[in-house]
C-alpha cells in the first residue's frame, strides 16, 4: 500500500519536471498522511495544472464523504472495474509527485519505518485517480484522489508485498490523456518499478505519528536494516 509519503520540492521543480504553469508556493512536507490535501497534476483541456486534492477518493455517487478513509489506495490490477474507481480510471487520472514514501516492515511484524527513494535521487510520480464530489445537502464540492498500488519490486518486497505505482516520465502523457480510456493501453503502465531503482533506509519512529512533521521524520534509524543501499 502507500499510506505516507514526503515531498521536498519547489513549485519551480514541479514546473520544470511536469510542464505545469507556475502558481503559488509549495512548502516542504515530510509526513504526508491520508485525509490531507496533497498536490496532484492533472489535465484540464490541453494544459497540465497543479491541484490540491484530498487524499482519499470520494466517488461521485457517495452519500457520505467518510468513504474516503477507505479509498486512499486503489489496486492497479482492479481499479478499472472497481465501482469506487472505474469512472475516475476512465476519465480522471492524475500524477501525485513525491520525493519518496514510507513503509513499515510488515514481514517481521515490527513498526520500523523505512524511507524509500529513487537510487538516482530524482523525484517520483505516483499514478493517481481523482474525483469531484458534491455534498447532496449543502452543495459543497470536494475534489479528492487515490494512489494506485501494485505488487512490490525486489527491494520493497523485503518489508511489504505492495507499493505505489511509480510511473516513468515517458508514460506521463498517456496516463494523463483524458481521451485515452482503454484498459489494454493503460493497464501495462501499472507495474512495479524495475528492481534496483529504489533504496530503502530505516528512519526514526518519529514518523509513525501522522501528526509529526519536519526534517526529523527523515532522520536515520537502525542503519543495519538498510535494503538496496548505495
Amino acid at each position: 500500500m502507500c499510506g505516507r509519503f514526503f515531498l521536498i520540492m519547489t513549485i519551480e521543480d514541479l514546473q520544470e519536471l511536469f510542464g505545469i504553469e507556475k502558481s503559488g508556493i509549495l512548502a516542504p512536507r515530510y509526513n504526508i498522511a491520508p485525509s490531507q490535501d496533497i498536490p496532484a497534476i492533472r489535465r484540464e483541456g490541453r494544459k497540465r495544472e497543479l491541484a490540491l486534492l484530498r487524499w482519499g477518493l470520494i466517488p461521485f455517487w457517495a452519500k457520505d464523504p467518510k468513504i474516503g478513509y477507505r479509498t486512499i489506495n486503489a489496486r492497479g490490477e482492479t481499479a478499472a472495474v472497481t465501482p469506487s474507481f472505474r469512472a475516475a480510471f476512465r476519465q480522471r487520472r492524475c500524477l501525485v509527485p513525491a520525493s519518496g514514501f514510507f513503509e513499515w516492515d510488515k514481514q517481521s511484524g515490527s513498526r520500523q519505518p523505512y524511507r524509500i527513494r529513487r537510487r538516482d535521487g530524482q523525484p517520483m510520480a505516483f499514478a493517481g485517480l481523482w474525483e469531484r464530489w458534491q455534498d447532496p445537502r449543502e452543495g459543497t464540492v470536494i475534489e479528492s484522489c487515490t494512489i494506485l498500488t501494485t505488487q512490490a519490486n525486489k527491494e520493497v518486497s523485503r518489508i511489504h508485498e505492495r507499493m505505489p505505482v511509480i510511473l516513468a516520465a515517458v508514460d506521463h502523457p498517456l496516463w494523463l490523456d483524458p481521451e485515452e480510456h482503454r484498459p489494454e493501453k493503460l493497464q501495462p503502465l501499472l507495474r512495479p518499478v524495475d528492481d534496483g531503482r529504489l533504496v530503502l533506509q530505516p528512519v526514526s519512529t518519529y514518523v509513525n505519528n501522522p501528526r509529526n512533521e519536519g526534517e526529523k521524520c527523515l532522520e536515520p534509524g537502525d542503519e543495519s536494516q538498510s535494503c538496496g543501499d548505495d
